[in-house]
């Protein structure tokens, strides 16, 4: 799917510019079935809550993937020199400030932490309750949460900005009951929509911030 595609390759291309330079252990916290974890290189690991989830990452990606909690990583202090958790912190098995302090005591001193956020919570929709989503944030929300945890943020933007009308139309138009965003589209739609976040990705890579959007991304370095 587009934005699936969309969130990683943005995901690669901050998380290398970060990391310039800087080798080590990069987790994969809340990893899924591995998508994205297959992308990270040779020396990341994943965390997955759900046992199947992550056997399937782990055959998938070709990483080591533990099975355990954002909220308390089985990781030991300062090993990981990155950390990436995409639409992790909303979910509702997750306490947020528990799962911050877990990232900030396993990674080195200087290491990258990369998020990536639902905005807005006044867009709690039904997708969000069929992938048990809690919460979605503000980007001063989520500046708020990491500043306090021992990280200096040095990016944050939304993005899905250019698709944010139209997914603001489907929010006040859909059904309560309606079915899930993860969907099969139309080959050109998926091309159009692509092209969209490829705009928006190269944008943020010339160090600008987008004012609005569907999510945040916040690329944080651990002090201390």
């Amino acid at each position: 799917m587009w934005w699936y595609r969309g969130l990683r390759a943005l995901v690669v291309q901050e998380l290398a510019r970060a990391m310039r330079g800087r080798g080590g252990s990069v987790l994969d916290a809340g990893c899924g079935t591995g998508g994205m974890l297959a992308r990270l290189g040779p020396s990341a690991l994943g965390l997955e809550y759900d046992s199947v989830a992550a056997a399937l990452a782990c055959r998938k990606a070709g990483r080591p993937v533990a099975c355990g909690s954002v909220n308390e990583m089985p990781l030991g202090d300062r090993t990981l020199a990155g950390y990436v958790s995409l639409d992790v912190l909303c979910h509702d098995g997750v306490d947020p400030e528990r799962a911050a302090k877990e990232a900030q005591r396993c990674l080195e001193p200087g290491a990258i932490a990369l998020f990536n956020l639902p905005a807005y919570g006044w867009l709690l929709s039904a997708h969000d309750r069929r992938v048990h989503n809690v919460r979605r944030f503000t980007r001063g929300q989520a500046l708020e949460l990491l500043a306090g945890r021992g990280f200096k943020v040095l990016k944050a933007s939304y993005w899905n900005t250019l698709l944010f009308p139209l997914m603001l139309l489907h929010r006040v138009t859909e059904r309560d009951d309606a079915e899930s965003d993860v969907r099969d589209f139309p080959r050109w739609l998926d091309a159009l929509f692509s092209a969209a976040l490829a705009l928006e990705r190269a944008v943020i890579g010339c160090g600008l911030s987008l004012p609005f959007g569907g999510s945040i991304l916040i690329v944080a370095r651990r002090d201390g």
